[in-house]
């Protein structure tokens, strides 16, 4: 039997058995073995005095008397029975809703019985019994749906086993010699049944391994792929780029300077760039986009730059008109508030190449918008954008070159297994001269001092952002709302103008009130994180975040960067009373640094990889096993042997590497017998 036959080849696996697989998208006999647990239970098979109150335990014993059976409400049932443990010790055992084992318990017969053990009563609460001595320690969690029990589908599991003698390899055998790492059969039957401790962390070692390197391995050849195909060496004045730089009204940080001379030198390569610019909230990435755009445009091609929000792009390209204004480079906004006739000589100006540089939001991707000879397209806080509205953009020229910015800092333990396919520029030094902003936290009992420090910037013209959790009021939580906040402020502030905004608002709607905020026709802004990236008001030096413990740490960075982008001092309270170390250690951080990459690294720290991006966030791989975060050194080790791979002749007519040519055909990855 072959492992890709569907499962009703396996004995026991019927039409609807069959269905209720299918909808867990297991169909094939390797898809069951693949379906690794997701976690295990660990009983104690010691004594019993060596048990500790509370433990989960696997213990065999002979039945001691007959089972009695008590039913209560709506058909429950209580099975009882005493179980005689090493000769001398008579406990008893409790299982719920197992009546039926009532006439299968025999007197003086072995069973195993799985369950928590109250020291203090002598008793088992079992959930589990199997009749017979213990099998291993160990017992597989399985993630499971449509009614599968843990039992049947282990059963499934050894069915499948049963019917394979053998599993193709990816891994090739000199790798897993170099490693020593296990065959696939080993390490999968240690996966799903492992009969120690050690046997499952040898199998998960291999597993680890196996994943990282069949994910590097797709990175890195659609790097290879990126960078060998249809690219365009862009050939550069250094002398005008130099005089554009000297003529900035500020100096560039070492930082900026740095990775200027990265994206250049990507510039000037005949392979398309694909580079990922990453740094703190103030840190300077706009000056390094435009920099890149002005040498994108004296080199003779147009560039373009995408951005979340219209109110944004209105803003990037404002600053961009008067950044290049002296040197006689035309800028053109495209958003959908761009309509008409106004919108179809802004499409023939692009396509004729009168416009250099196109500003937009994600209108610049749609169908009728074509370039006379794009180059640079860069996408300013790229996770907002899906991966295909990234590549559509990329797609509008044949030969572009491609900067993605983000204001989120990237822990380096994330970079490599989420951004491995890109190179990756990081500005990690704020320009000199910029006032931290000071952060305090703040409990819900000292909201009046808050508001009077909010008096206090609005008599000297500042304004101030309010932010809450949720739109509404809520029956089940307990915390601030948008709208009550609002109602709230206007109260307290009467003399003042107080918008609000939220994500039920339409797109016009959300960007008049942003507007009006930006030109201080309001002067407190009450919001719910719609406002975390995307907004420019350097008048605004006050940002208030109600139940700030809700949010993570990156998250939090990304609202206090809201303020802080003018010459005045400004600040950032956090509002909360957290019940969970978490929470407190969330705020507590977030008073005592104003880094984005020390936050970052916390921030994984206390939500884990799954969870820093959002649930948005479509970068970040997902493994059945592997940690990005835990088996960074695997992952690390993974990439470089994938890079060496890729680069080798062997890999590319050795039967030995045949198994992960074949993976590299299935994604389409292949042109040919090679990447080219």
């Amino acid at each position: 039997m072959q492992n890709n036959d569907r499962l009703t080849t396996l004995k026991g696996v019927g039409p609807e058995m069959a269905k209720k697989l299918e909808v867990m998208g297991l169909v094939r006999i390797e898809d069951v073995l693949e379906h690794v647990p997701f976690r295990y239970e660990n009983y104690n098979s010691g004594t019993v005095t060596t048990a500790v109150h509370g433990d989960l335990v696997k213990w065999s014993g002979t039945v001691q008397a007959e089972p009695l059976v008590r039913y209560y409400s709506k058909g429950k049932n209580r099975l009882q029975f005493r179980l005689l443990l090493e000769d001398r010790y008579a406990v008893q055992v409790t299982m719920f809703n197992r009546a039926f084992y009532k006439e299968k318990l025999v007197i003086g017969e072995t069973v195993t019985v799985k369950g928590k053990w109250d020291m203090n009563r002598m008793t088992i609460s079992a959930t589990d019994l199997e009749f017979g001595a213990p099998s291993g320690g160990l017992q597989p969690i399985y993630s499971l749906r449509a009614g599968l029990t843990q039992k049947n589908f282990s059963r499934i599991v050894k069915l499948a086993f049963e019917q394979v003698n053998d599993l193709p390899e990816q891994v090739p055998q000199a790798i897993r010699d170099r490693y020593r790492l296990v065959d696939r059969m080993t390490m999968l039957r240690g996966m799903h049944f492992p009969d120690t401790v050690e046997t499952y962390k040898q199998a998960r070692r291999s597993y680890v391994y196996e994943e990282c390197l069949m994910y590097q391995l797709k990175l890195q050849a659609f790097r290879k792929m990126e960078r060998s195909g249809n690219g365009r060496a862009l050939h550069l004045d250094k002398h005008q780029l130099n005089e554009f730089v000297k003529r900035l009204a500020f100096p560039l940080t070492g930082a900026q300077t740095r990775v200027i001379r990265e994206i250049v030198s990507d510039l000037e390569r005949p392979e398309r760039m694909n580079r990922l610019l990453q740094g703190d909230v103030g840190s300077g990435k706009t000056v390094v986009a435009a920099i890149a755009l002005y040498a994108t445009v004296t080199a003779g091609y147009q560039g373009a730059l995408m951005v979340p929000t219209e109110i944004l792009a209105e803003q990037h390209a404002t600053s961009l008109q008067e950044l290049f204004e002296p040197f006689g480079i035309t800028i053109a906004l495209l958003t959908s508030s761009v309509k008409g006739k106004a919108r179809e000589a802004l499409l023939t100006a692009i396509r004729s190449g009168d416009v250099d540089i196109i500003v937009g939001t994600h209108a610049l991707i749609q169908g009728p918008v074509e370039f006379s000879n794009l180059h640079l397209a860069i996408t300013d806080e790229q996770h907002r954008f899906g991966v295909e509205q990234r590549k559509k953009l990329r797609d509008k020229a044949e030969f572009a070159d491609v900067l993605y910015m983000t204001a989120t800092p990237i822990p380096r333990t994330l970079a490599i297994s989420a951004f491995g396919e890109m190179d990756v520029s990081t500005i990690d030094e704020m320009p000199k001269g910029r006032k931290p902003i000071e952060t305090y936290w703040a409990k819900h009992d000292q909201i009046d001092r808050v508001h009077t420090m909010v008096d206090r910037e609005l008599a000297l013209g500042r304004q101030a952002y309010v932010i809450a959790p949720l739109i509404e009021e809520s029956d089940t939580l307990e915390v601030e709302s948008a709208t009550a906040l609002y109602e709230l402020l206007k109260e307290r502030f009467s003399n003042y103008g107080v918008g609000l905004m939220h994500g039920k608002l339409s797109s016009t709607e959300k960007d008049e009130v942003m507007k009006s905020f930006a030109d201080n026709a309001t002067q407190i802004l009450v919001s719910t994180t719609v406002v975390e990236v995307g907004v420019n008001v350097p008048n605004a030096s006050l940002i208030i975040i109600h139940d700030a413990e809700r949010f993570g740490l990156a998250q939090l960075h990304q609202l206090r960067g809201r303020v802080g982008r003018g010459a005045h001092q400004s600040f950032c309270i956090l509002v909360g009373d957290p019940k969970s170390d978490v929470g407190k250690v969330r705020l507590k951080t977030m008073t005592e640094t104003n880094d984005g990459f020390v936050l970052a690294e916390k921030d994984l720290e206390l939500r884990g990889a799954g969870d820093f991006f959002g649930t948005a966030q479509s970068g970040l791989p997902s493994f059945r096993v592997a940690d990005p975060v835990l088996d960074l050194k695997v992952m690390e080790v993974a990439m470089q042997d994938a890079v060496k791979l890729l680069g080798s002749d062997a890999f590319w007519h050795d039967a030995q590497y045949e198994g992960l040519r074949g993976y590299l055909k299935q994604l389409d990855l292949l042109v040919g017998e090679r990447l080219e």
